[in-house]
């Protein structure tokens, strides 16, 4: 299957989903209470970038290219939203009202984004 443009509405989609929630000012975001004894907002944070990588991966899954494409298009995805997720953090600290920089906030990203390769690596490949 040809890969075109709108396989990756759904991953464009959602990566703008996701900007616009890190962009949130920190007085808009719910108290969640005592979900904080959980961790929550670092489980939100995974699960919003390991969506993310799956989304964008997903549309390789049909596609032409051999296992070792697939595998280098998977790294080259996960890469790019760890660092995107490094640079959320960024945009947190000097731009968003309310917002800091959290490093476990930036590990969080990281662990579903690789967590969700992991997954992309077992089931399209």
């Amino acid at each position: 299957m040809k890969i075109s443009f709108k396989n990756f509405i759904p991953g464009i989609a959602w990566f703008f989903t996701v900007l616009y929630l890190m962009c949130l000012p920190g007085r808009d975001l719910p108290d969640v209470g005592w979900l904080d004894t959980f961790y929550f907002d670092k489980w939100v944070h995974a699960g919003l970038f390991a969506l993310l990588v799956i989304l964008l991966c997903q549309p390789f899954s049909n596609s032409l290219f051999g296992n070792k494409q697939r595998l280098q298009y998977f790294i080259k995805i996960t890469i790019a939203v760890i660092i995107w997720g490094l640079t959320i953090e960024f945009i947190q600290k000097y731009f968003i009202e309310g917002r800091g920089f959290d490093l476990l906030d930036w590990a969080a990203d990281t662990i579903g984004a690789l967590i969700a390769f992991w997954i992309c690596k077992r089931k399209f490949i």
